[in-house]
């Protein structure tokens, strides 16, 4: 059964905002209270969280469809709706994040490095929230806005110091087993390892770690054998170490040979040119081994590469290897340049920033395309025509019926706001009437400007005495 999953398909779902609530506020005497219409809650984002007790994705493999909770729907008596609660996915270290276009999202190196894979959608405002001087009583309240839904891809690249590269069977695992505490499968037979190994060296004051690469043969870098799966783990290292076979029992293969094809594809994955490398003969306690190491050493030390005769086996040459490798590792460490803590950068938008456009399409059609517009048309509830009337208001306020006019849209023609798998498509008006104008101004109910019933009957039967009170003064009976 798989335990290793380095690359993933991960559907994200965050949560919905809650809608608002329209309510109005009761109780004795007081039958029109007002408005007291609470909010919604917010939804939960999805968050990826670099965790260090996590080295694969194969939880995400077997459920790869995750969702935060959706906030709660307010309520009257101004209750607010909970808020979702936040979805925490742990990844391992080194897992780098993909849209569907394959573009770089998010690198996460290092513990507690966070990413929001899915923003959660805001909530909605209740009536209470909305009610102004001019709009009193609104009769109204928005929706809660959709969670963030996408596809992301997660591979992971293997952080490590220095990676263990060469050909099936020549004694990488061997080679990591008795330099650290791992313990990997080993056998003799090609592919035996089938998922990177990690190693934790220490050679004096250094700490390093080290990773087996399985899988490199000709044409690994166009997805032959297991190398285009695993050449990924080999971006992050700082040294990189052929292990050549100098007992193999292949009669078409030779060190030499080993190390110029293995060349050949890193050089050809690219990226890894500045990495300094070290070539390990290994298998020298075969007497044919050791004779085989003796001949070609010159060659290629010739060639610029530290070499090393070592033995996995008979253990013998792995302390000069592993110190060699510390001082290496020590180098590139110091060479690095200092990391600064993160500035926060704040860029105000400029003055004269709409935040819509409007376009002109080829069919006629006005699109309209801004971060508020399509999230106020979003929170609409188009089955109220007070709310319709309100996010005419917005708009126009925002100005995007003034820039429909510069851009040359004419009584009844058609407007859309939003992308065009999601838009709200109407015919435009200039001046957009809905049927709450006929009973007044937008948000306004003239109940609550009305007197009570008793205190009216009260002034009604004064107005009778009086009249009553009036006509007995005009009334003269010797006339």
């Amino acid at each position: 059964m798989t335990t290793f999953v380095d690359r993933v398909e991960l559907h994200v779902a965050a949560g919905s905002g809650g809608h608002g609530c329209a309510s109005v506020h009761r109780e004795k005497f007081k039958p029109l209270g007002g408005p007291d219409g609470g909010n919604g809650g917010r939804g939960g984002d999805v968050i990826l969280v670099v965790d260090q007790s996590v080295t694969t994705l194969l939880d995400y493999h077997h459920s790869p469809h995750r969702k935060a909770t959706n906030g709660q729907p307010g309520a009257g008596d101004n209750r607010s709706g909970k808020d979702g609660r936040d979805l925490i996915l742990p990844v391992p270290d080194g897992t780098v994040v993909l849209d569907a276009q394959g573009h770089v999202l998010a690198d996460l190196v290092g513990q507690g490095t966070t990413f929001v894979a899915g923003q959660g959608g805001r909530g909605g405002l209740g009536n209470a929230a909305l009610a102004s001087a001019r709009r009193k009583a609104p009769g109204f309240a928005l929706l809660g806005e959709p969670g963030e839904a996408r596809d992301v891809t997660m591979e992971l690249k293997t952080v490590a110091d220095v990676a263990l590269v060469g050909y099936p069977s020549a004694g990488k695992s061997s080679l990591i087993s008795v330099l650290s505490a791992a313990k990997p499968k080993i056998a003799d037979y090609p592919f035996t390892t089938l998922v990177p190994n990690l190693g934790v060296i220490t050679a004096g004051s250094t700490v390093y770690t080290m990773a087996d690469v399985p899988g490199l043969i000709p044409g690994a870098s166009q997805g032959k054998g297991l190398g285009l799966e695993f050449l990924r783990h080999v971006e992050r290292c700082s040294v990189l170490v052929h292990v050549l076979d100098t007992a193999t029992l292949e009669s078409d293969r030779d060190p030499l040979s080993d190390l110029d094809v293995i060349e050949a594809e890193l050089a050809q994955y690219g990226g890894l040119d500045d990495r300094p490398r070290v070539v390990v003969l290994n298998k020298v306690d075969i007497p044919d081994g050791k004779d085989l190491a003796e001949m070609i050493r010159p060659d290629l030390e010739s060639r610029g590469y530290r070499v090393f005769e070592v033995s996995a086996v008979a253990r013998t040459g792995l302390k000069e290897l592993s110190f060699a490798l510390a001082g290496i590792i020590a180098e590139a460490r110091a060479a690095k340049p200092v990391e600064e803590a993160t500035r926060i950068v704040i860029r105000p938008k400029a003055v004269d920033d709409t935040g819509f456009t409007v376009v002109r399409e080829d069919d006629g059609l006005f699109r309209v395309r801004g971060e508020k517009p399509e999230r106020w048309v979003r929170q609409t509830d188009f089955s109220n025509d007070e709310a319709v009337g309100y996010l005419a208001d917005r708009l126009s306020r925002l100005g995007v019926e003034e820039s429909l006019m510069k851009a040359g849209a004419r009584s009844g023609d058609g407007v859309a706001i939003g992308p065009e798998e999601n838009a709200v498509v109407f015919d435009w008006e200039p001046t957009v009437m809905a049927g709450a104008e006929m009973l007044g101004r937008r948000g306004e109910d003239h109940r609550l400007e009305a007197p009570r019933p008793a205190a009216q009957r009260r002034r009604d039967r004064d107005a009778e005495k009086d009249e009553a009170q009036r006509a007995y003064d005009e009334f003269d009976p010797f006339n």
